[in-house]
């Protein structure tokens, strides 16, 4: 284990992962991993906080579809840290598109769709220190 502090993201388990019950499975892979779980919520994105979480996609075309689909039901938030945690979490989730996605990865096993993929996470330093600051502004 790296003796650097462990870097902390954002993970969203979204309302089709819920739906159909897979969120053991997920929150497994991330655990199995080394990875630790620090935070933990069950809710419902409402449509304020869609919009500042997505503030960058709010004028593009598939913003409208992606929003009444993050606000269609609950999601988990979970806060996860370990070392890189970052790009690992990239790597465990896979492409974007679960139909494209590499075997193994939990878009790539568990996700046949671009907008339901079961899964967001961050993509950077910056944009999970932002995302965690919308849904955890007490950690």
């Amino acid at each position: 284990m790296s003796t650097s502090p462990a870097e902390r993201t954002l993970v969203l388990v979204k309302p089709d992962a819920l739906r159909r019950g897979l969120l053991g499975e997920i929150l497994g892979r991330f655990e199995r991993k080394g990875l630790v779980i620090e935070a933990l919520e069950l809710r419902t994105m409402d449509a304020e906080l869609a919009d500042q979480h997505y503030a960058e996609h709010v004028d593009k075309a598939f913003y409208p579809p992606l929003k009444e689909f993050m606000t269609s039901g609950p999601l988990a938030a979970v806060v996860l840290s370990g070392d890189e945690v970052i790009s690992v979490v990239r790597t465990l989730v896979g492409a974007t598109d679960g139909r494209k996605a590499a075997a193994g990865t939990i878009r790539g096993d568990l996700s046949l769709s671009n907008r339901e993929n079961l899964i967001h996470a961050s993509d950077s330093v910056d944009s999970a220190k932002r995302e965690l600051a919308l849904w955890f502004p007490k950690l």
